[in-house]
């Protein structure tokens, strides 16, 4: 339900195409857009678990785009050898000027806690410069 409600939370939001689709009985994946002003876009994916209990973001991809630029993006794949990521291993953000090597740590991404909330924040901050 969280996803499906995230335009009423944010007024930025112009349309999302977010769908939760559970995958089998202890997981599911979300999976679309959400768009904003400008022609900037975020484009979502998250494994969802909750073989344990409580829901736990298993891995995910989240990219920001401006029309056909891909501004940065967020993964979870660990680089244990990387000790400039250590702080926030393994979340961390792709960013230029080599987008797909230039890595910083990502501050307020989790496994345990929604992710979109703090992209979408910082999507809606874009807008605003």
């Amino acid at each position: 339900v969280f996803v499906y409600t995230l335009p009423q939370s944010f007024s930025h939001i112009l349309r999302s195409t977010l769908v939760v689709a559970q995958r089998g009985r202890l997981y599911a994946e979300v999976t679309g857009e959400i768009v904003f002003p400008d022609a900037h876009r975020l484009a979502v994916y998250e494994r969802l678990t909750w073989d344990m209990g409580a829901l736990i973001i298993e891995g995910y991809s989240y990219e920001v785009w401006r029309g056909s630029d891909k501004l940065y993006w967020y993964d979870s794949q660990p680089h244990p050898d990387d000790p400039a990521l250590a702080s926030t291993d393994p979340h961390h953000k792709h960013v230029r000027p080599d987008i797909k090597r230039h890595r910083i740590p990502a501050a307020g991404l989790s496994y345990s806690e929604p992710n979109l909330p703090h992209i979408i924040g910082e999507i809606c901050s874009l807008l605003r410069d």
